[in-house]
């Protein structure tokens, strides 16, 4: 019998999952990545129009809270971003939203570098075009 239709009868449940967590992934791009490109600001990426985000001046465990819950969603989207460059979806605009959300050293600087790129660029405003949104300011 030929290998490869082996393998396939043999992991047919693996083949099943991996296809439902494709269409998941694909669909909660397709409705999550319009609204939260839709909610950066325009200006966030010049340095001298940058504040702190509201919940930073909550009391201590109501920020410790949301910067977990932040970042927890920023690494989700990344590494569906990365699941996305193989499967169906927006796979790099999946991992720049991710990149945006979560809080490490370094990160405006790498921000601004990707969003420079022009297709990342276009990308997001078109984004931010159907949302009724301004385009970005670099």
């Amino acid at each position: 019998m030929n290998p490869v239709l082996t393998w396939l009868t043999d992991h047919q449940y693996f083949l099943v999952w991996s296809g439902a967590i494709s269409l998941f992934v694909f669909i909660a791009s397709l409705l999550s990545l319009p609204w939260l490109v839709a909610q950066i600001p325009d200006d966030y990426f010049l340095p001298d129009k940058r504040q702190p985000a509201e919940w930073k001046e909550q009391h201590p465990l109501v920020r410790l809270l949301a910067l977990v819950g932040k970042n927890l969603i920023g690494l989700g989207l990344i590494l569906a971003g990365i699941l996305m460059l193989f499967l169906p979806g927006q796979g790099i605009l999946t991992l720049v939203m991710g990149a945006l959300m979560m809080d490490y050293p370094g990160k405006f600087q790498l921000e601004r570098k990707i969003v420079k790129t022009p297709a990342v660029l276009k990308g997001l405003n078109w984004l931010r075009a159907k949302a009724n949104k301004p385009p970005l300011i670099l």
